[in-house]
């Protein structure tokens, strides 16, 4: 699930969240674009503002549904999701709202509490325009779709992966979502970089990260 949340999966290559390396895994590659993404006009842009957790969850269930479907091979029974940032905040939202979903989460910088996260971040003004302005003005919005709020829901095993200089998602939102599963007995796992921000640019650290995220997938996907 990507990120911004207005962004897109679009025809491109990058060394960060590559579909070729996770089918070169073996792995049959879903990438839904939900309401918010980019390039299907403003007003399907607009639409995820005010709604992180309605619409996008719904288009990534009928999403899948939808391509496994059209494409017999796939077995959405033995599933793994993955997302960054807005993508990370799905996981959490999923692990609460579509707890039945996965056999397994990564969770890459996501937001876990809105309420802890309005306050701690340098994109202030995001948050404000996408819940429709501070949290004290509107604190019901930022609640209704808040993951913290629906962690008795929470089951799936998830590798929760943050950089320690992230200030747009700081990395307590990532210790948050570890230390509550491990405290649960939830299957987790916790990677941390020192040296990375929001993204994972350094070459070194991205053969570590798929090293991770590979692994984790396998020993709940693999029969």
């Amino acid at each position: 699930m990507h990120g911004g949340p207005q962004g897109s999966f679009g025809n491109a290559f990058s060394g960060r969240w590559n579909a070729q390396l996770w089918a070169g895994a073996g792995y049959g590659v879903v990438m839904v674009d939900f309401h918010g993404s980019t390039g299907y006009g403003q007003a399907f842009t607009d639409s995820i503002t005010h709604d992180w957790g309605g619409k996008p969850l719904e288009d990534l269930q009928k999403g899948l549904a939808a391509v496994s479907q059209q494409q017999k091979w796939l077995d959405p029974q033995n599933a793994c999701a993955l997302g960054g940032s807005y993508g990370g905040y799905m996981m959490n939202w999923i692990q609460g709202n579509w707890s039945d979903g996965f056999k397994c989460l990564v969770d890459h910088a996501g937001l876990f509490d809105m309420r802890s996260m309005y306050h701690v971040t340098e994109e202030l003004w995001f948050a404000e325009h996408e819940f429709g302005g501070t949290y004290s003005d509107n604190k019901a919005l930022y609640e209704k779709f808040n993951p913290v709020n629906y962690v008795e829901n929470w089951k799936t095993p998830m590798l929760v992966i943050h950089g320690e200089k992230d200030f747009r998602v700081p990395y307590d939102q990532g210790l948050a979502a570890f230390s509550f599963m491990q405290r649960k007995g939830i299957p987790s796992e916790l990677l941390i970089f020192p040296d990375e921000n929001h993204w994972i640019l350094k070459p070194e650290n991205l053969e570590q990260w798929y090293a991770n995220v590979l692994g984790w997938m396998d020993r709940w996907t693999k029969q």
